[in-house]
């Protein structure tokens, strides 16, 4: 159902939902039940995606299957890659106390057994919008050996309910990423933004800074300097019941050591996400304007 030249969509849809209250992944938010995912490998197929690897807990997987997996199993290739806590080298012990797994960068380690081609990897909570897929497949299909990410602007990327975590960049001459720095508790502040950390330190942001929502563009190769990433954070702060390994941070590094080039691709059109449960009327509510111009059909799966 694919061809050699088809990039895959991994889907990060491990997350626990602490924030939300439940599994956001499988909420309806479209007129005919369809999730956020719906709308995600929607806006793929019609960008040239050939298959789609879900990264789920085990304890989700009946119910994933069932309400997410089932409906796309026809229309193209499927597969499923879990996140557990537990996944992580001989060597390293699970502090005790935590819960969670390990965040993103072991998420995205969980496909590799599912991932041969250049691919996506997406948040399953995120609406990205359809030239989104656009241009990021036209990366991964033009040979390049580059990493790319979908790049946003930050103020509108927030939420009216609560703070939210952001991947806030700096780029250097080409559209390339230079620098990445997750933070985790950002917020308005009047008409600026700004972020305000465990410790009381407050930066300010104008708003148009771009930002990462996890919408990133790999090879295969990302797969070994991810394992090495995830080993040297296991080293530094495995011992932290809390801490995660996230994405941003780990291709900041990468970057910095010129292990990597990511080309920053700006993001035209919409997107929103649900991280409180209270958002989601807002999504409702874009996803019936985004139908009433066309962009979708009433139902997106005949």
């Amino acid at each position: 159902m694919t061809s050699a030249s088809s990039p895959t969509l991994l889907v990060l849809a491990a997350g626990m939902g602490s924030r939300y209250g439940g599994l956001k992944q499988i909420d309806p938010v479209g007129p005919s039940g369809e999730t956020i995912i719906d709308y995600s490998i929607f806006d793929a197929l019609r960008a040239g995606f050939g298959k789609v690897v879900f990264v789920i807990r085990k304890d989700i997987e009946e119910a994933f299957r069932e309400i997410v997996g089932s409906r796309f199993e026809k229309r193209l290739a499927v597969d499923y890659a879990f996140q557990s806590l537990e996944d992580i080298p001989q060597r390293f012990t699970v502090p005790a106390g935590r819960t969670k797994p390990w965040g993103t960068t072991q998420a995205i380690i969980a496909g590799a057994s599912a991932v041969r081609e250049p691919f996506a990897a997406i948040n399953a909570d995120d609406f990205y919008g359809a030239e989104s897929f656009r241009v990021l497949a036209g990366h991964l299909t033009c040979g390049s050996p580059d990493y790319a990410m979908v790049g946003f602007i930050l103020r509108n990327t927030l939420s009216e309910f609560g703070t939210v975590a952001r991947g806030v960049c700096e780029l250097a001459d080409g559209n390339y990423l230079k620098g990445i720095v997750e933070y985790l508790a950002i917020g308005r502040d009047g008409d600026s933004v700004r972020n305000v950390d465990a410790s009381g330190t407050v930066t300010q942001f104008t708003g148009n800074e771009p930002v990462s929502l996890n919408f990133w563009g790999f090879t295969p190769r990302i797969f070994d300097q991810l394992r090495e990433s995830f080993e040297t954070f296991l080293e530094q702060s495995g011992a932290d019941a809390k801490r995660e390994c996230l994405i941003p941070t780990t291709l900041n590094d990468l970057v910095a050591a010129g292990k990597a080039r990511v080309k920053v691709l700006p993001a035209e059109g919409s997107w929103f996400g649900v991280t409180y449960r209270e958002d989601r009327p807002r999504v409702i509510e874009s996803i019936r304007a985004l139908i009433a111009t066309g962009a979708y059909p009433e139902k997106l799966w005949p």
